[in-house]
């Protein structure tokens, strides 16, 4: 029998029951499939939170951390106090087992509020979170409330869903409201070896 191959499918329409579903099966293999592509996001946004957020500044939370190669960059990126939460218990189980994060905790981004206080975070990473079928734009609002003011927030996506716009809008929408202001917005490679290329995406929070 051939070996699944998640990545084919990750971004066709589930519900969130069928998400949760297929990322506890993706995540024993989840690391080898993405590292086979060179996956980039994880590095590019932890250079992005660098340069807006000093490592010593206080903790940070790695929202959808997966199995934890986003928290591991921000480790290597000199963070030190890292949380993590996932929609995927087999996630979880995964990131866990890295040894970088403080905490680690369930949460559905679609079905607020997360398990944390107002402003309770520095700064906040959101490494392939916003996706088709994944989290919906209006999670930022969620993701907000969790940041410090004057904290950074670094999003990466994929090209296909940053052409989908929904989350370019919302972030027009939060600047144009005066909650967050626009940092910076950069392309550059997500899946090399699916030549599939990325967005990292830096806003503050007001």
């Amino acid at each position: 029998m051939a070996k699944e191959r998640f990545l084919d499918s990750a971004y066709e329409a589930r519900t969130g029951a069928e998400v949760e579903a297929f990322y506890d099966r993706w995540a024993a293999v989840y690391d080898e499939e993405v590292t086979e592509n060179a996956y980039q996001q994880p590095l590019r946004c932890a250079e992005a939170m660098k340069r807006n957020l000093t490592p010593d500044a206080g903790r940070i939370l790695d929202v959808g951390c997966g199995t934890g190669l986003s928290g591991i960059a921000l480790h290597e990126a000199g963070y030190q106090h890292i949380d993590g939460c996932d929609f995927s218990q087999g996630m979880l189980e995964k990131a866990f087992k890295t040894g970088v994060y403080s905490k680690l905790f369930k949460a559905d981004l679609n079905n607020p509020p997360l398990d944390a206080h107002d402003g309770e975070y520095a700064g906040v990473a959101a490494v392939g979170v916003f996706s088709f079928s994944h989290i919906s734009a209006d999670a930022m609002d969620e993701v907000l409330r969790v940041t410090a003011p004057g904290g950074p927030i670094v999003i990466g996506m994929n090209n296909h869903f940053h052409e989908e716009g929904s989350v370019s809008a919302k972030l027009d929408q939060l600047a144009a409201d005066g909650r967050i202001e626009r940092v910076s917005e950069e392309q550059g490679e997500h899946l090399p070896g699916i030549d599939l290329t990325g967005w990292v995406i830096v806003v503050r929070k007001r």
